[in-house]
């Protein structure tokens, strides 16, 4: 049964429990004994956290706390396992590997294993997962797991790509991208480096916080002091959010303006949907009078997702 949902600020977005193998996504396993030590002093939540029930959310840094990437971890099978975006896994590999030095741990990219996301109504329950933010549980050769950062985009996967009849056999039947790039731009998460700037987008722009993607206790690792400024400083002056579109899709990268002055960018959009980052000033000035921001010809109006606490 498709069931209309009420995204808060949004018109509904149609949600039957789909499944859809992320081909834009790569698994990179880390094995060895100094696997979890290696990690942990180079990303941005705490490693200790993961477990075979659990997966987390995390990003890796700058010196400068600029984001680079974002990723998710998890542990089966004695190792931990990483999806990233795959046509940057090889690149993150070689940075990793940089910081190896004598650290017993290998990092490898596994081709024969895929990235799933399951998302729509009911999901979680026909999958056998809770609804709490990284909760996990084996699943044919691999893991799954509800995403740590917030649980109503679905669930996601790291499974050999021959077992995906695990999702038919619970009544999930199989999606597009465009269905979920509907439903993950509705809710306003961003997808890498599409909605973050390389080296230039800071965590905490990027919803980081509420999305459980770093730890404020744990030691250190590259980029913290600059993350942790912006936090007790209040320094976030723009925000990651949803945008809906009244016009012609503007590209990612188009100018946002407000009375003719900045007031954002487009990052990824798609259908009527998109994530732009925007100005709190202008978020401000648009949420209390109900104009309109234009981007090209499209006019914009952004919200505020209802996980950010901005």
């Amino acid at each position: 049964m498709v069931v209309a949902r009420k995204i808060k600020g949004q018109d509904p977005l149609m949600t039957e429990a789909r499944y859809l193998v992320l081909d834009d996504r790569a698994a990179v396993r880390f094995s060895g004994e100094d696997a979890r030590p290696f990690l942990q002093g180079l990303i941005s939540n705490d490693v200790e956290k993961i477990a075979e029930n659990r997966s987390i959310y995390a990003a890796f840094l700058t010196a400068q706390g600029k984001f680079l990437y974002d990723f998710f971890l998890s542990a089966f099978d004695n190792a931990l396992y990483m999806d990233c975006e795959a046509s940057r896994a090889d690149e993150f590999i070689k940075r990793l590997t940089l910081y190896r030095l004598r650290s017993k741990v290998e990092i490898e990219r596994l081709d024969d294993m895929s990235v799933v996301v399951a998302f729509g109504d009911d999901v979680l329950s026909a999958l056998n997962l809770t609804g709490e933010a990284g909760a996990a549980r084996p699943i044919a050769g691999g893991v799954i797991y509800t995403d740590p950062r917030i649980a109503s985009i679905g669930a996601r996967a790291i499974m050999p790509r021959s077992e995906l009849s695990k999702f038919e056999s619970t009544g999930i039947s199989a999606g597009t991208f465009e269905e979920y790039e509907a439903h993950r731009l509705t809710l306003g998460l961003p997808d890498g480096s599409r909605d973050m700037v390389v080296e230039k987008a800071i965590l905490l722009e990027s919803g980081f916080d509420e999305l459980h993607g770093v730890d404020w206790d744990k030691g250190c690792y590259l980029g913290q002091e600059l993350t942790a400024r912006t936090k007790y400083r209040g320094l976030v002056k723009k925000r990651l959010m949803p945008i809906t579109i009244e016009g012609v899709t503007p590209a990612p990268g188009t100018q946002i303006l407000l009375d003719g002055k900045d007031a954002g960018e487009v990052r990824s959009a798609s259908e009527g949907r998109g994530i732009a980052l925007i100005r709190l000033d202008a978020f401000e000035t648009v949420n209390a009078s109900g104009i309109s921001l234009e981007a090209g010809s499209a006019k914009i109006k952004p919200h505020k997702p209802e996980w950010a606490t901005f």
